[in-house]
């Protein structure tokens, strides 16, 4: 398994070590300068990661590893996630999302309506993505021994029908999130198959882990937007930005504060990418009210009263603290 970097601009030689080093991945875009820190702020030494790639991922925020989920895996997941839609596979607390411009068709009971699935932490058949040991001897490298994992997703991002609905915003996962530190988070996303810009690849602007949580709201948008997609305000779309291309097995990890998001699928099939966020158990939950976040609180204490017929809703701290899971190591704070 090789883990992967990007193409280096013609002739810039500041990543040309990565490039001795790591094979590139088709993107287009600039990558931040590898600047090689004197310490290592969102990497741990644990002999896995070379020293290339943990300077890649702190200047950039992410980091590509090819092959690193088997054929067999992927193609049992999609077969869990076949029946899901087929209402074979049920489990508490199993999200089912659909297009918003779906929503409003009639409803088809197949894969076609669904675009996404979450929190399948008590499917046995899909979560069993989220503690492959050669995932989790990846996420070590940025958690430490203690792992949580905090948030499943399985994401089928339709054909687009015209209204741009199937692109997500530009969004920083740490929004959703009532934990912290940021540094001790992140996201393992896997292709289920080619993944490139006909279909909705990964976008991500390159070193803004770095920066701070932004606000974030509702795009406003000419074809309505998913549920719970939130973007950041004011995002500027001339900001240089990196497409990950990447090959079914391929996965990405990548930094809570990055800006990413993803384009429309403009093929006609549907664009397929299981994905867990883990945290640290030793991170620790924190109050949003007041904060940035406190929108998203609002929206999922709303969901949960309509939901389960709950009259004060739940804090976002509930909301995660009951997700969790220990995949590996011991449960602390978390």
């Amino acid at each position: 398994m090789q883990a992967l970097g990007i193409n280096t601009p013609p002739g810039s030689g500041r990543l040309s070590i990565l490039q001795r080093h790591l094979t590139a991945v088709p993107v287009s875009g600039q990558v931040a300068t590898v600047s090689h820190p004197t310490s290592f702020q969102y990497t741990l030494d644990n002999d896995l990661l070379t020293t290339e790639q943990r300077h890649f991922y702190e200047e950039n925020g992410f980091l590509v590893v090819k092959n690193l989920v088997s054929d067999q895996d992927i193609d049992n997941f999609r077969s869990a996630f076949e029946k899901v839609c087929r209402k074979e596979l049920e489990a508490p607390g199993l999200v089912v999302m659909r297009d918003v411009v779906i929503a409003k068709s009639e409803f088809v009971p197949d894969q076609k309506a669904i675009t996404k699935i979450q929190d399948f932490q008590e499917l046995p058949e899909l979560f069993r993505y989220c503690s492959l040991p050669q995932i989790l001897r990846y996420v070590e490298c940025f958690l430490g021994p203690n792992i949580m994992a905090m948030h499943t997703m399985l994401i089928n991002k339709p054909p687009d029908a015209g209204k741009k609905t199937s692109r997500h915003p530009m969004h920083q996962d740490l929004h959703y999130f009532p934990f912290r530190p940021a540094e001790r988070i992140v996201c393992a996303w896997t292709a289920m198959e080619r993944i490139d810009r006909s279909n909705g690849c990964l976008v991500v602007i390159p070193g803004t882990h770095k920066g701070e949580l932004k606000q974030h709201d509702y795009p406003e948008w000419e074809g309505g937007v998913n549920k719970m997609y939130h973007g950041v305000r004011d995002f500027d779309p001339n900001s240089p930005r990196v497409h990950l291309v990447m090959e079914k097995g391929d996965t990405v990890f990548f930094h809570p504060v990055l800006l990413h998001g993803s384009g429309m699928n403009k093929t006609a099939g549907f664009r397929k990418a299981i994905s867990c966020h883990y945290a640290s158990s030793d991170c620790y939950y924190i109050d949003v009210k007041g904060t940035s976040q406190e929108n998203i609180e609002k929206e999922i204490s709303e969901l949960a009263r309509k939901r389960y017929g709950l009259e004060e809703g739940i804090t976002l701290k509930d909301a995660w603290f009951t997700r969790a899971r220990c995949v590996k190591g011991e449960r602390l704070n978390m």
